[in-house]
Formats: structure tokens, C-alpha cells, sequence
């Protein structure tokens, strides 16, 4: 019997620590700023805000992960939170570590190639192998985070962290 290799298993699992480290910076930038009225303040992108795209990122991060723990009923956090900005930070730290931990405890590639059932926004049903489910969890991380940076820099808000992939395998 041959070696069994866990390639995508390491590569998610790179992703997914990455994803922690990238969302801390960006984290870490956003929570230095003074004035928590420009985390409301209006900026062209996908979202209208700083709060609005964190919120966003946040919620579709636990979105997928209930939907790849198989949770019945999975809640966007961002409709039923009241917390403070700092909370909804910490929280989403917490749930892109969890992210980690999920992909951990899978066996072999074999166990993320597992296809799971799950409703979108519209009710609608899907059938995905967990990797690509987790995928797009860390993609739509990447891709948020990228507009965030260009939000802070039109907000004039010039310390921002690099939090570019190969800047984390450098660090790494």
C-alpha cells in the first residue's frame, strides 16, 4: 500500500491559516481607527461601508462553515447582531479559527471531497464537495479584504498592513 499524501488538505489548511492572519491585520488596522464614524461612512464598493463589508465578510465566513458543519437552520449573524464593531471582530476571528480546526480534523483529501447539501439566500439547493465550499469562504475573505484596503485609502487612512499571501508564507 502506497503513502497517502493530503495535498489539498495542506493547501486548505495553508489558506485557511493564511485567511487568519490576513483578516487579523486588516482587523487590527481597522479597530486603530479613532473616529467610528467613518467605519459607517459612505465609500463605493460592493458594500457602502467599512462596517458593511466587515459585517459581510463575517457573516459569510460562519455562513459556510454552518453550512459545512451541517447545520439546519444557519443564521447570518450580521441580521441579528448587536454587539459592538470590536465583538463582531472578535467574532469573526473566531470563526475564521474554527475554519482551521475544521479542515484539521479531516482525515484525508477523501473526507473533503464529501458532498453536502445546502440552500442559498433564495432557497434555492446545492450539492458541493466541502473543498469548494470552504474555497469560496476563503476566496470571498481575499476578495473583501481587497476592497477594504482600497476603502481605507479613500477614507485617507494610509497604515494599512500588507496582507498579501506571500507576505504571510515569508512570515510563515
Amino acid at each position: 500500500m502506497g503513502k497517502v499524501t493530503n495535498k489539498m488538505k495542506e493547501l486548505l489548511l495553508q489558506y485557511a491559516r493564511y485567511n487568519v492572519w490576513a483578516n487579523k491585520r486588516i482587523i487590527d488596522a481597522l479597530l486603530k481607527i479613532d473616529d467610528e464614524e467613518i467605519l459607517d461612512q459612505q465609500v463605493e464598493s460592493s458594500f457602502p461601508s467599512l462596517r458593511a463589508t466587515v459585517y459581510h465578510m463575517w457573516g459569510a465566513e460562519f455562513m459556510w462553515l454552518q453550512r459545512l458543519q451541517l447545520v439546519e437552520n444557519p443564521v447570518w449573524m450580521q441580521q441579528i447582531f448587536k454587539g459592538t464593531f470590536a465583538q463582531a471582530c472578535e467574532d469573526w476571528q473566531k470563526v475564521s479559527e474554527v475554519m482551521v480546526q475544521f479542515i484539521d480534523r479531516k482525515y484525508d483529501d477523501k473526507a473533503l471531497e464529501h458532498v453536502m447539501q445546502y440552500y442559498n439566500s433564495e432557497k434555492k439547493s446545492f450539492k458541493d464537495p466541502e473543498y469548494v465550499a470552504i474555497m469560496q469562504a476563503l476566496n470571498n475573505a481575499t476578495y473583501h479584504r481587497g476592497q477594504l484596503v482600497t476603502m481605507l485609502r479613500q477614507l485617507n487612512i494610509t497604515s494599512i498592513p500588507s496582507t498579501d499571501f506571500i507576505t504571510y508564507t515569508r512570515k510563515s
